[in-house]
């Protein structure tokens, strides 16, 4: 099958955000009377803070200075929970965000700035409070709803009354605010291909799918992609998937993945001599790991798919569903930044989870849904946000960065090396992730395809040479050089 991914995507920095922890913007006309928690609560209260769609507004030219090119947004729809991973209304903004009109101007003045917005569909399980759900709650077998889900007995359990009552339905990991749809039923599809035909035509640019292998059925997902290319064959479908993921990635199904499984190679390379144990996940290798595991963990993923899907991968340091990066290595910012510049440098689309330029660091759900820390940050930019800034530039600055080959040169024990190219430039990306000893790094002449280089990170000549054919470069622990040519 020949695979296309969109080629946008290949060449575009994504920044995700929870909306209800970005930004509050005071532009939003709530309902009066409604209470919301003071911004910068502990996100372990839950509850909203308030954050909306015109707070992304107010801080699209922070994003475009960063770098960024695309957002990924969590949840938008109505729901009862600040994450909204449980609508009850797929073709209403959330009011508290600042309903339409907020999306509306949020997508016009991205475009504007030649930004996309990608947005995350749920469609596996709605909430509780969804119009058919509530049928059924109400008429029991008599709703002509009935087979929308998957009911096993009446009346519903949905609202159990301690631990043991389970949920009489399918519900999502069991959860009874989460009931799972039959998408077999014709009128679900119907109404869930009508929902991303909508939103597509509103002016999101894709989709990102949540849990997307939880609805089995191939032909659900190929009759998806046609709806999505049908309305814009450049819109971008990534569904979230943790694990090895060639089922869905052969070009009739998804453009690319969550890229989870760069991020446990990435951290656990660069932050292995302060690696944070407590923490794992099933589908992540979760380990301190040399130069040579980089190897093999980033050769083995690589080799899965098609490099069209490699390119369009959406690659991660984290997320709203783990540990922020900085906490899983122990706040050692100086392994952090080499974690950043790798992701800038490997084949994908890398994706920074907001706040993390302001130096946000913390464990799983819910403490990393924290919001972000606008006062501070406006008065103190953190190093981060500069460092970002930086590997981003360089990313764009570099075509063989973003679309070319990868072959890694070297990889021993701290000292990596690897080279990106295209026709008509190669850059060649060297890392010391040693804490303490100054390294040299040797690359034979046919390993090199260019005697002439010049130094693209740090932009001033650091300390290489070449001599005989061979380049020889030297680095400090915990830095980065980039040579192009």
């Amino acid at each position: 099958m020949n695979v296309q991914t969109p080629e946008w995507v290949k060449n575009a920095v994504f920044y995700q955000i929870f909306p209800d922890r970005f930004r509050r913007s005071g532009q939003t006309r709530h309902a009066r009377g409604i209470k919301l928690k003071d911004w910068g609560a502990p996100p372990e209260e839950q509850g909203y803070q308030g954050g909306d769609l015109y707070g992304v507004v107010e801080k699209l030219d922070h994003l475009k200075d960063l770098g960024v090119t695309a957002i990924y947004l969590n949840p938008i729809f109505s729901a009862a929970s600040n994450h909204r991973y449980n609508a009850y209304n797929f073709l209403e903004v959330d009011p508290l965000l600042g309903g339409e009109a907020a999306f509306r101007a949020l997508l016009d003045e991205a475009h504007e700035r030649d930004m996309k917005i990608v947005i995350d569909g749920v469609f596996n399980h709605c909430g509780r409070g969804f119009w058919a759900f509530h049928h059924i709650m109400e008429n029991g077998g008599d709703s002509p709803y009935i087979d929308w889900f998957h009911v096993r007995d009446y009346p519903l359990y949905a609202y159990p009354t301690d631990a043991s009552q389970q949920p009489n339905y399918a519900a999502w990991w069991n959860h009874a605010s989460l009931p799972k749809f039959n998408t077999h039923n014709p009128g679900v599809r119907d109404y869930i291909f009508t929902v991303t035909r909508h939103w597509l035509e509103f002016g999101a640019d894709g989709w990102r799918l949540d849990v997307p292998e939880e609805i089995k059925d191939d032909s659900f997902w190929q009759e998806f992609r046609d709806v999505v290319k049908g309305v814009n064959p450049e819109a971008y479908i990534v569904g979230e998937i943790w694990h090895e993921a060639a089922h869905w990635l052969k070009g009739d199904m998804f453009d690319a993945v969550m890229n989870y499984q760069v991020t446990a190679p990435i951290l656990g390379f660069f932050g292995r001599h302060n690696l944070n144990k407590n923490w794992s996940h099933s589908d992540l290798n979760w380990a301190a790991t040399d130069a040579q595991g980089f190897k093999r963990d980033i050769e083995t993923l690589l080799n899965r798919y098609d490099w069209e899907i490699n390119t369009a991968q959406m690659n991660m340091l984290d997320s709203h569903d783990m540990p922020r990066a900085l906490w899983l290595i122990n706040d050692d910012q100086a392994a952090f930044q080499l974690s950043i510049l790798c992701q800038m440098t490997l084949p994908g689309a890398p994706c920074i989870y907001y706040g993390d330029e302001a130096g946000l660091s913390a464990g799983t759900d819910p403490f990393c849904r924290e919001a972000f820390p606008w006062a501070s940050f406006e008065a103190n930019p953190h190093s981060l946000s500069d460092f970002y800034r930086k590997a981003t530039a360089l990313r764009h600055a570099h075509p063989s960065l973003r679309t070319g080959d990868f072959s890694i040169l070297h990889a021993d024990g701290d000292l990596l090396a690897y080279r990106r190219r295209i026709e008509g430039e190669q850059a060649l990306v060297f890392f010391n992730a040693g804490k303490s000893e100054r390294a040299t790094l040797s690359l034979p002449a046919d390993r090199l395809a260019s005697q002439t280089y010049q130094p693209a990170w740090p932009a001033t000549a650091g300390a290489f040479t070449v001599k005989n054919g061979a380049l020889t470069v030297e680095l400090a622990p915990q830095s980065a050089l980039v040579l192009v040519a």
